[in-house]
Formats: structure tokens, sequence, C-alpha cells
């Protein structure tokens, strides 16, 4: 039986968000295991960086690939180094299931506000409801860590609502610039290996040599070549296959996999607060996504 293009653009899209899902235990877990956030992002950028070079070659050097030098040092910002740094880092410091619940939380707040601003596309009464069900989640998370006893667990907190803050933005650019999402990837890739490889390899700040060949190959797979490539294609073939209208019905699954993933590969099992909180941000993201006479998916 040969299957509908719709019914691959769901599966496609069902494999985006499982990547992006389980990524967060997956991250954590090769920090766990001897990978520090230097190693995570050097594997991650090195690997990608290679695979996009041709692409962003061939797009031409000159004008970094056709979207201006300025736009390029925005989005790698954006959706580059220093948010994976950041995602890193606090995946070091708090359980996945809090990342993968803030993380995707705080983008919604940003793309609708921003969205509002930018765009005008103002928000109907299911986004307004959705996005302060999702705050109430991130504040009932940021209780459990407050009440946790680790000052870490907050800080690592912190940097997963500020990775929000600023992957949030990106898709906006992308919208605002007109930027298609595959060289936008392959600039801020190679613009990532090329700022932060020298500086790691000459630093000596990573771990990677004394890590297990195994683990830094899975990670270095799972960073580069799943989350980097093969998601974002996944991804943009689904969008351009249903619309984003209904795609945008699949993200509210990222906190969700990301939390039940974490339980088997993490042995990390939230708490009641912190239960409560990713269910009312999973809850909110799920009302953005319904559709109203007068609302608009930004």
């Amino acid at each position: 039986m040969t299957l509908s293009r719709r019914s691959l653009a769901i599966l496609a899209m069902l494999g985006a968000v499982t990547i992006y899902g389980t990524n967060f235990a997956i991250s954590r877990h090769g920090i766990q295991n001897g990978m520090t956030p230097n190693d995570m992002t050097f594997v991650r950028f090195l690997v990608a960086g290679l695979i996009l070079l041709p692409l962003f070659v061939r797009a031409g050097i000159r004008d970094c690939a056709g979207i201006g030098w300025g736009r390029g040092l925005v989005l790698t910002v954006m959706s580059g180094l220093p948010m994976t740094l950041m995602m890193m880092q606090g995946l070091a410091w708090s359980p996945a299931a809090h990342g993968a619940a803030i993380g995707p939380g705080t983008v919604t707040v940003i793309g609708a506000i921003g969205g509002w601003l930018m765009f005008g596309n103002r928000p109907g009464w299911t986004v307004i409801l959705g996005i302060a069900i999702v705050v109430a989640g991130l504040a009932m998370i940021g209780l459990a860590a407050s009440t946790s006893g680790s000052r870490n667990v907050l800080l690592g907190d912190l940097c997963f609502f500020g990775v929000g803050l600023i992957w949030g933005g990106y898709p906006l650019m992308l919208q605002l610039w007109k930027v298609d999402p595959l060289r936008a990837t392959a600039v801020l890739s190679v613009l990532s290996a090329l700022a932060f490889s020298p500086w790691y390899l000459v630093a000596g700040t990573g771990n990677i040599l004394n890590v297990n060949p195994w683990i830094v190959a899975l990670h270095a797979i799972n960073q580069g070549v799943l989350n980097v490539v093969i998601g974002l294609w996944l991804w943009g073939f689904a969008v351009r296959e249903v619309g984003a209208a209904q795609s945008g019905r699949f993200p509210p699954l990222i906190p969700v996999i990301g939390t039940v993933s974490a339980i088997p590969l993490l042995g990390e099992i939230p708490g009641l607060l912190q239960w409560i909180g990713i269910a009312l941000i999973v809850g909110g993201l799920m009302v953005t996504t319904i559709r109203t006479g007068n609302s608009r998916a930004a």
C-alpha cells in the first residue's frame, strides 16, 4: 500500500518532534557520561558544519550564502553557538524534562508576542489563554526548582528560559527576512563551527578524549546529523505538504516525549510540582493550536 503525501508528512512531523523531544534526554545522557557542554557543542557544529559546508559554499561565501553577513550572525546567535552552549549548560544542571518543557513553552510565548508586534498577527483568545496556561506552567517548574534546595537546578532552568527567549526569535527573523530554513541552518552551522572549533581545540576546555569513543560517536550523530540536518528536513517537508497551521499541532508533543524519554534513559522521574508544570505547559501549547474564526497562527 502506497502512503499519501499527507500521511508521509504526518510521519515526517512525528519523526521531527521525536528527534527534538528525545534530544534533551539524549544530550543529558552524554553530559552524565563524561562529555562537557563544550564537547557537545563542538561535535554538534563540527559534524553539521562539515555536512552543510558545500551548501554554504555553493550559495556564495561573499554574501554569506545570499543572506548577508549581518543577518547570518544574528541567526547564528539565535539558533547556533550561543543558544546551544546555553542549552547544554542547562542540561548539565537541570533535569531533561525541564528543558523539554521550558524551552518550547517560552518559544511559543515569544512567537505569539513577536508575531503580533512584527507582523500584526493579533493572537486570538485561544492563543492568549494558551499562553497564560504556559506561563503558569513555567512558574510552577520555577517554584519546583526554587524549593528543590539545589541552586544549580534553578540556574539550569534559567538557561532553558534564555534558550527559549532567543530561539523564539529565530523563526520570526526567518519570516521577516524571507530566508530559506535549510540555507539558514547551513550558515549558522558553518559559522558556529568556525567560531567555536579553534577556541575549543586551543583552550583545552573539553574532555572528549577521555570519553568512550562510542559515546562520542553517538552524540555526534544525534547532535550534528539528527537534530540539525534530518530534523530540519523532516520538519520542512511536513510544513510544505500540510501547511504551517496543521504542522503547528505537533510541537506540544515535544515536552511529552522529552519527559517520558528521560525516565528510562536517565532515571529522572519528575516530582509532583514538576508534573503539574509540565502538564500545564503541554495543555497550554495544545490550546494555542485551536483554530477559531478570528485567530491566526503566528
